[in-house]
C-alpha cells in the first residue's frame, strides 16, 4: 500500500510540474529552439534576429495568467520592473514587443507575420506552430 502511495504522489508531482505555456513560432520558422536567455533579449528587444532571421515579438495585452508567468519565469521580472524598463528604453528608442488582446489573435499573429515569436497555452498549439520552449 505504501509503494502504491508514493508512485501515486510522484505521478502527482510530475503532473503538477508539467509546463502549462510554451513560446512559438509558425511551423515554417527554421529557428528549432531558444533557451530562456536568448528569449528574454529578444522580448527586452535587445536582440531582433536569430542567425539571418528578423524577429517580431509579440506580448498578450494585460496582465493575464500566461503573461504574468511568462514575464515572471521568463523574463525573471515583475511588471513593475518590466513597467520601468520600458520606460527607460524608451528614452534609447528601443519600443516595447507588438501586444495583441487575445490569445487567439496571438496564435493568427505568429502564423501570419515572418519571424514572429510569442507565448501560448500549449493547449492552444496545433500543426501550425512550433514549440521552442515550454514554461
Amino acid at each position: 500500500m505504501r509503494i502504491i502511495l508514493l508512485l501515486l504522489s510522484i505521478a502527482l508531482v510530475s503532473v503538477a510540474e508539467a509546463a502549462e505555456y510554451a513560446v512559438v513560432v509558425a511551423r515554417n520558422s527554421p529557428i528549432e529552439a531558444l533557451d530562456s536567455e536568448r528569449l528574454r533579449d529578444i522580448f527586452l528587444r535587445r536582440r531582433s534576429f536569430e542567425g539571418n532571421i528578423p524577429l517580431v515579438p509579440v506580448n498578450l495585452l494585460g496582465e493575464e495568467a500566461v503573461r504574468t508567468q511568462f514575464e515572471s519565469q521568463v523574463l525573471q521580472m515583475d511588471r513593475g520592473q518590466i513597467n520601468q524598463y520600458w520606460v527607460t528604453s524608451h528614452f534609447q528608442g528601443i519600443k516595447p514587443p507588438a501586444t495583441q488582446a487575445s490569445l487567439q489573435s496571438i496564435k493568427t499573429f505568429i502564423e501570419r507575420v515572418d519571424g514572429a515569436i510569442g507565448y501560448l497555452p500549449i493547449s492552444m498549439v496545433d500543426d501550425g506552430l512550433k514549440v521552442l520552449h515550454e514554461f
